[in-house]
């Protein structure tokens, strides 16, 4: 384990009189004098499968560190600094992470189901397939942030920031996304069942083959948005915008709520497919003239 200390502290005034010409120190720590170290000051790079479970870490500097593997199950970070973190693998279910700077962290594979990720900094994170159920990321910002295949299940991205995100293949269900940025996000083969996207900003989001059944997304942004094959199966779009949106191929039901300004074009251009289901026929945007006879729909 590598420590940099703090002169300013009880631990970096000890660690200076051993060795006062040197910031550095190579030492082996047990948890216990880890968690010391921390609350000290001490800058760790390297906390690999440590036990840090309920250590209180808020504010402390772990910019690079390697904390791959560890167990900070409902530790506090509030306010910690994980910029660049190396994070895989890593326990952090419960953790308190508000205001933490995660900026290019790893988080591969991570385990932050019910953690606390308030007003957290994201931006180009590494978070693929890690398991964000039920997490907090209200006012988050996950700018450019990897999520391919992770779980966010019943999670709070309220106000989140996810401009061009990648959520391919990720499982959304029951989040609550309301009044987020999802602008040029990549949400392909999303699951996104009863997700909430009221009001949220999708312009020119990737959501081809997403499973967006009975999903909120009222007064919701998807001007140039692709919904190619997504599936709307009971979806609400009440005052949706969805000028340029593609919606060829897209399956949705008799309780699909179009904006009312679309729900005949949409009736025109879709054939039955059963099951009070149907399929957008035809070619280009929400309104590009069919290239194929229309199917009316009763």
């Amino acid at each position: 384990m590598s420590v940099k200390t703090r002169p300013d502290t009880l631990v970096g005034r000890l660690a200076l009189a051993a060795r006062p010409t040197r910031p550095w120190l190579r030492i082996r720590a047990s948890n216990w004098w880890t968690r010391v170290l921390l609350a000290g000051g001490a800058q760790l790079t390297s906390l690999d499968s440590a036990n840090l479970t309920g250590a209180n870490l808020a504010s402390a500097n772990l910019a690079s560190a390697n904390v791959a593997g560890a167990d900070l199950t409902s530790a506090e970070l509030t306010g910690a600094d994980l910029t660049s973190a190396e994070l895989a693998d890593a326990e952090l279910a419960d953790a308190e992470l508000a205001d933490a700077n995660l900026t290019r962290a790893r988080l591969i594979g991570a385990n932050l189901a019910d953690a606390d990720l308030t007003d957290a900094n994201l931006t180009r994170a590494d978070l693929m397939g890690a398991n964000l159920t039920r997490a907090n990321l209200t006012d988050a910002n996950l700018i450019v942030a990897n999520l391919i295949r992770a779980n966010l299940t019943g999670a709070n991205l309220t106000r989140a920031r996810l401009i061009r995100v990648v959520l391919s293949h990720a499982v959304l269900t029951d989040a609550n996304l309301t009044g987020a940025t999802l602008t040029d996000a990549t949400l392909a083969d999303a699951r996104l069942i009863r997700v909430v996207l009221s009001h949220a900003v999708l312009t020119d989001a990737n959501l081809v083959g997403a499973n967006l059944t009975g999903a909120d997304l009222t007064g919701a942004d998807l001007t140039g948005a692709s919904l190619a094959d997504a599936d709307l199966t009971g979806a609400n779009l009440a005052d949706a915008d969805l000028t340029d949106a593609e919606l060829v191929g897209a399956l949705w039901s008799e309780r699909t709520r179009w904006p009312q300004a679309f729900a005949g074009l949409m009736r025109y251009r879709s054939e039955p497919i059963g099951g009070g289901r149907y399929r957008v026929q035809g070619s280009g945007n929400s309104g590009a003239e069919l290239s194929v006879p229309p199917v009316p729909v009763s």
